[in-house]
């Protein structure tokens, strides 16, 4: 039933709007926001999988596998919304195969603190990405499923943060250790 036919029939927005979330309609910004959220996952989750063959630390392995196995199911959830709501999914890129470290030539290889810099990036972006997603969504279940992969997300963060400092690669920027002199007049 489209919007005028549900206006003429007595009915006003409040109503669409009120009950079962999943019998609301998505609205254009919920649509391509979650769109672009499931075509960017679906791009890092294999970018993350090359990381998993380039990356000679245990810890960050371990860590890369978790993510990636948080990732698909962020996206088995958004495709099933976006399946229900009728919304065309974005192209998928091919899994990448397992390969043996030793065969990857040094010169070719991601170095372990380039893959964590480069992930914790992807993560601080995707904080703020399920943030924009969560304060546009008039759907709660929406907001209510961004909000679950944000705090993923930040714990995600935090756990790599604790890498990264473990392992000596955080570089942190110059610490500012003296402050000025307050001047009382």
């Amino acid at each position: 039933m489209d919007l005028t036919t549900l206006m003429n029939s007595g009915r006003t927005l409040m109503g669409i709007l009120s009950g079962n979330p999943q019998n609301e309609p998505m609205h254009y910004g919920e649509v391509f926001g979650i769109w672009s959220y499931l075509s960017t996952t679906k791009g890092l989750l294999v970018g993350y999988q090359t990381f998993i063959n380039h990356t000679g630390d245990k810890d960050l392995k371990n860590f890369l596998e978790d993510l990636t196995q948080s990732m698909r199911q962020e996206i088995r959830q958004v495709e099933d919304l976006l399946k229900v709501n009728s919304v065309g999914l974005p192209p998928s890129p091919p899994e990448r195969p397992v390969a043996n470290l030793e065969s990857i030539p040094v010169g070719a290889r991601f170095n372990d603190p380039e893959i964590a810099a480069g992930v914790s990036r992807d993560i601080a972006a995707g904080l703020i990405t399920c943030s924009q997603i969560m304060g546009q969504a008039i759907r709660e279940d929406i907001g209510m499923m961004f909000g679950q992969f944000h705090t993923a997300k930040a714990q995600f963060g935090g756990r790599l943060l604790r890498i990264n400092k473990e392992k000596g690669w955080l570089v942190p920027p110059p610490l500012h250790l003296q402050t000025p002199e307050l001047v009382h007049a």
